[in-house]
């Protein structure tokens, strides 16, 4: 019974805190919350909380802030991640759907993570090593050029024009078609390379075959080794004026450095999980008064890529862990359905 009042006090103050940015006290606590006991009860159970590494006083006033140990059991124990509303859930529809291709997909996700969070928010490009091969496509643009087409699971679409040596006629492009399709479509990037690759050295197919399988290789491995990142929302650092130094400096320096933003989101295995770290839990020892909330997204739940917001630890953990969740699953429908 005194472990589930403390855990209703520890809740309360970060929920506080968090929206008033002041030390929270007994009285304040008992009047906002309706803990249905005495400001002396409360101000015990604060003292033991302190005690215990979950709260600290900044000040000499009786006002209470949570520490990061407080702020890890407050999004293990207490945080129930709240579902969208229906009203929510069309909004971020509604501006997904409208994206025309891979980028303005990635870039209309970042806008929407930072509007909904007002946090910075960062979204990572899928990592073509992981994505497969959808479709290759050939066309004709005359009779001795033709246009190289390799649309990958990750929404991304590479073409590539080529000048061939002699013309080709219907049936040559449809042999051609089938030869690299068999190669590559439903593989692994990586296999998908190797197996043209192999193509483009001893072609045994139609004449351009090797030309053909050449230029897809090229395609497919422009990006194989980029991790691109897109970063949003930094205006709204500004919000956190009042702890400049300690937690906003680091941060726009880290927005400097894609490297670094990328060791801070971290790897995800499987999108729909939520991964929350909070300040000296992250990987880099500069930015222990950050954290960083990250999910994986992808098709068909194989994580290709993470996205996720950084910001200072006085959060609002719960619906950021919210946001983070339904754009991934929205970002991930999107490529799902190509």
């Amino acid at each position: 019974m005194q472990e589930e009042r403390r855990l209703a006090v520890l809740r309360a103050i970060v929920e506080d805190y968090v929206a008033t940015e002041e030390p929270v006290g007994s009285k304040a606590l008992v009047e906002r919350h309706g803990l249905n006991v005495s400001p002396a009860t409360v101000r015990n159970d604060m003292a033991a909380l302190e005690d215990e590494g979950y709260l600290a006083q900044p000040h000499t006033s009786a006002g209470r802030v949570p520490t990061d140990k407080g702020y890890r059991l407050f999004v293990d124990r207490l945080t129930t991640v709240k579902p969208m509303s229906g009203a929510e859930k069309r909004a971020i529809s509604t501006f997904l759907d409208g994206a025309v291709d891979l980028d303005d997909v990635v870039s209309r996700s970042v806008r929407l993570l930072s509007q909904l969070t007002r946090q910075v928010a960062v979204v990572q490009y899928p990592t073509l090593s992981r994505s497969t091969v959808r479709h290759v496509e050939l066309v004709a643009l005359g009779p001795e050029r033709l246009l190289v087409v390799a649309i990958l699971s990750t929404g991304r679409v590479e073409q590539r024009v080529l000048e061939l040596d002699a013309p080709i006629d219907d049936a040559q492009l449809a042999d051609l078609r089938s030869w690299v399709g068999r190669a590559a479509t439903g593989e692994l990037i990586s296999d998908a390379v190797l197996a043209l690759g192999l193509l483009a050295q001893a072609p045994p197919g139609p004449g351009p075959v090797a030309a053909v399988a050449e230029l897809l290789v090229e395609a497919m491995s422009d990006h194989r080794s980029q991790e691109r990142l897109v970063v949003g929302g930094a205006a709204n650092l500004a919000r956190y004026g009042d702890s400049f130094d300690s937690a906003v400096r680091p941060l726009l320096e880290a927005l400097e450095e894609h490297v670094v933003l990328l060791r801070l989101l971290g790897e995800a295995s499987t999108s729909g999980m939520v991964t929350v770290r909070i300040g000296a839990e992250g990987p880099i020892e500069e930015f222990a008064s950050t954290s960083v909330v990250t999910t994986g997204y992808g098709p068909h739940d194989d994580a290709l890529a993470t996205l996720g917001i950084v910001g200072p630890t006085r959060m609002d953990y719960p619906g950021t862990m919210a946001a983070v969740r339904a754009v991934a699953r929205y970002l991930s429908r999107i490529l799902d359905e190509g």
